[in-house]
């Protein structure tokens, strides 16, 4: 760890606990490895404007969202792929034609999450950032990321089909699939990352939990699992620490670089 230069978190299940705050122990050692001269980064699939509601006290010097459409260095812009507004309402059309018309969607632009929600969200959980809702018939913004809830594993592969200019993830914690640019992942937009920035991919420590993270875990120096990550998660990290609910990631950080 003596030669980490960026210390790069996924946010859901790893640096915010489940009430979707940060502890102050995990601030703490944050802000303590940053006057050592670690770079301090999240990677996370949340939109951008969703993402930094939760981060506001943390100010990460690296803001990969939308699940690597989107990219920030030092506050700059340095990467983004985006969809036309023409292939976003194909897209929608797609899922829609596939899953049915009631289907719920989300959509990330530069600015805003939109989502087509039968139950707004802050009302079943006030820690959910932002989204604004839209019944996407008349939609015509450009996107960086889709999201679509499918219950019919025969259905998400038939849409993964459609939607082959597409990679595909499935979030764990329910049945909701991103959907992104094809080769549009986290560990491409740390490599957009490392260019802008000199930093080599051995000299970054990277922590996640979720299907998302194993290729960010696997290009890293050190990869990292929370003790809640999923077992696949777990088989491919380079090490297993505690929860996020239990000051795991600042357990860690006081213990091997602090």
């Amino acid at each position: 760890m003596e030669n980490v230069k960026l210390l790069l978190f996924d946010l859901d299940g790893t640096l915010l606990r489940s009430d979707k705050t940060i502890s102050d122990r995990t601030l703490a050692a944050l802000q303590d490895c940053r006057k050592k001269g670690i770079l301090i980064g999240v990677s996370t699939s949340r939109g951008e404007q969703n993402a930094l509601s939760f981060i506001e006290e943390l100010q990460p010097d690296v803001l990969i969202v939308s699940g690597g459409a989107l990219v920030k260095y030092h506050g700059e812009y340095i990467y983004k792929a985006a969809f036309s507004a023409e292939e976003t309402r194909q897209m929608i059309a797609a899922a829609r034609s596939v899953c049915g018309a009631e289907c719920e969607i989300t959509i990330d632009t530069t600015d805003a999450h939109y989502w087509n929600y039968r139950v707004d969200p802050k009302k079943q959980d006030q820690s959910w950032g932002d989204s604004i809702y839209t019944d996407f018939k008349d939609f015509g913004e450009s996107s960086l990321k889709m999201c679509v809830e499918i219950f019919d594993d025969a259905q998400a592969t038939q849409l993964q089909e459609l939607l082959k200019a597409c990679d595909c993830i499935r979030f764990s914690d329910g049945y909701w699939y991103k959907f992104t640019r094809k080769a549009v992942t986290k560990e491409r937009a740390i490599m957009e990352v490392c260019a802008a920035s000199g930093i080599k991919p051995a000299e970054i420590a990277a922590f996640g939990d979720d299907y998302a993270d194993i290729g960010m875990l696997e290009l890293c120096g050190m990869g990292i699992a929370m003790g809640n990550a999923i077992d696949a998660v777990r088989e491919k990290a380079d090490l297993v620490i505690g929860s996020n609910d239990e000051d795991g990631i600042a357990a860690f950080l006081e213990s091997s670089i602090l």
